[in-house]
C-alpha cells in the first residue's frame, strides 16, 4: 500500500512490540533520509493480537486484498509489492 505497511510478527515471552516497531521505524528512516522537517511515520502504531489459525488466515486475507479494496489493481495477483515470510532467529 503506498501509505502504510502490514506486519505479522511474533516473538517470546519477553518481546516488546513497541520497542520493535521504533527499531524498524528508525532503521527504515536512516536507510532513506528520512529527517525531523521531512518525518515519514505516523506516531504510534495498530496492532491486533492474532490468537489461532482462523484469526490469522482471516487477517492475512484481509491484508492481501488491501490494493484491490483500495482501487490499486483488479487482483490480488497484480499487486507486485507482496512481500516476504522473513523468519529471524536471535536466539
Amino acid at each position: 500500500m503506498p501509505d502504510h505497511m502490514h506486519f505479522f510478527v511474533r516473538g517470546g515471552d519477553d518481546f516488546k512490540l513497541t520497542q520493535w516497531v521504533n527499531g524498524l521505524k528508525r532503521a527504515i528512516s536512516v536507510a532513506i533520509g528520512a529527517t525531523k522537517k521531512r518525518p515519514l511515520w505516523q506516531p504510534g502504531f495498530f496492532d491486533r493480537v492474532l490468537r489461532n489459525d482462523e484469526s490469522y488466515s482471516q487477517k492475512r486475507e484481509y491484508v492481501l486484498k488491501n490494493p484491490v479494496r483500495a482501487g490499486l489493481v483488479p487482483r490480488v495477483d497484480d499487486w507486485p509489492f507482496q512481500g516476504e515470510f522473513v523468519f529471524i532467529d536471535r536466539a
